[in-house]
């Protein structure tokens, strides 16, 4: 079924071979062969499928200059007299994908292909779509888009943002540091985070500064990690205790007033003026 769609949408009439006679179409095994030979050996590894698939596009766009053995012409020069008999391929390419509908767990999260896939909290318990591709999954609720997540591959995985969490975890600081997602995540992040989590737990109490850490956390939602964390390691270094100054310096730093810092414990002081002088204008009445 997948197949006719993309048959239609493309509008080619298949030519298929016999079942198990690859000899019928050599020149397609060839191809297979080649390139298994020359981009596949050895395995390759990616971070991403999306950096393999670069990698391979490169080699192949590099055979475009080579020459078949018996032909006076390279590759891509055969292309060129050969694209006047090819269909010109629609504005809008074909999306193979999936939809499928679910409803979201008590863990605020989706089971597709049995891989598990968060939404934001508010979502439990709810019915959702989701679609499908090769790399991606996309979840609804109706026709707003809830998550966006890189596919996985295999069984019992999890694929947790950290940010679909963090407002419940902010109304429930207890559950911190039993939560899956900021286990996940702790395990990673860098050592500037643990020494800001230490430092507000000190200085508020451990109820208090995780809450107030949970909101330098959010930050992450609308701000790339390098920026946050250059404004942590900023606000520790002058001794800055609350969420309110990593805030103030990221966002002093984006609009391009990156001036120098000082946390507003760290001023100087002065004693309160004698405001009793004033009594004395007016005859002391």
């Amino acid at each position: 079924e997948s197949y006719d769609k993309f048959r239609g949408y493309y509008n080619f009439e298949p030519r298929f071979c016999n079942r198990g006679q690859g000899h019928e179409k050599g020149g397609v095994e060839g191809l297979v062969g080649y390139a298994r030979r020359n981009y596949m050996v050895p395995v390759p590894k990616s971070d991403s499928l999306e950096e393999l698939n670069q990698r391979l596009l490169k080699d192949c766009l590099s055979y475009g200059g080579h020459q078949i053995g018996g032909r006076e012409h390279t590759v891509n020069e055969l292309y060129e007299k050969e694209k006047g008999d090819l269909l010109s391929l629609p504005d809008i390419q074909f999306s193979n994908l999936e939809t499928a509908g679910c409803k979201v767990d008590k863990y605020s999260t989706v089971m597709v292909d049995k891989n598990r896939y968060s939404v934001p909290t508010a979502y439990a318990y709810c019915k959702v779509r989701v679609v499908l591709y090769v790399d991606e999954v996309e979840i609804f609720y109706g026709s707003k888009k809830i998550a966006s997540h890189g596919r996985l591959f295999g069984n019992n995985k999890w694929s947790l943002l950290p940010e679909h969490y963090l407002e419940l975890i902010l109304k429930r600081p207890q559950a911190f540091e039993s939560a899956r997602v900021i286990r996940q995540w702790r395990s990673n992040w860098p050592v500037c985070l643990e020494r800001l989590l230490d430092k507000f737990c000190q200085k508020q109490g451990y109820t208090k500064g995780v809450k107030e850490f949970i909101l330098v956390l959010m930050l992450y939602k609308g701000h790339s990690a390098e920026a946050i964390e250059s404004a942590v390691e900023t606000a520790l270094s002058s001794g800055a205790g609350s969420s309110q100054a990593v805030k103030h310096i990221l966002i002093h730093r984006e609009c391009g007033r990156d001036q120098s810092f000082s946390a507003l414990e760290n001023w100087q002081t002065f004693p309160a003026p004698d405001v009793s002088i004033y009594g004395q204008i007016g005859g002391g009445r």
